[in-house]
C-alpha cells in the first residue's frame, strides 16, 4: 500500500510540474501577444495623428520630383544613352522571327 501511495504522490508531483511549465509557457506567449498588441495600438494611434502631408511637405516633394525628372531627362537624352537606346530598339526591330 505504501508503494501505491508513493507512486501516486510522484505522479501528482509530475503533473504539477507539467502544469506549472504549461502555465509559464502560456504566460510568456500572453506577454508576447500583449507587447505586440501594444505596439500595433501605438502604430494605429500614430497613423491617426498623422493624417497627411502639409503644404511644405508637398512643396518639397514636388521640387524633388522635378529635380529627379530633369536629371533623368539629361541622362536619357545624352549621346551615350541615346545611342544605346537607338541601337537596342534597332536590334529589336530587325530581329528575325
Amino acid at each position: 500500500m505504501h508503494d501505491h501511495e508513493t507512486r501516486r504522490n510522484e505522479r501528482d508531483e509530475e503533473n504539477d510540474m507539467a502544469g506549472t511549465a504549461a502555465v509559464t509557457a502560456a504566460a510568456a506567449v500572453g506577454t508576447l501577444k500583449g507587447r505586440a498588441g501594444a505596439w500595433w495600438r501605438s502604430r494605429r494611434e500614430a497613423a491617426r495623428r498623422d493624417t497627411g502631408m502639409s503644404t511644405a511637405e508637398y512643396a518639397v516633394g514636388t521640387i524633388a520630383a522635378a529635380a529627379f525628372a530633369a536629371v533623368l531627362y539629361k541622362v536619357v537624352t545624352s549621346g551615350t544613352v541615346s545611342g544605346a537606346l537607338n541601337s537596342m530598339i534597332g536590334k529589336a526591330l530587325d530581329a528575325s522571327f
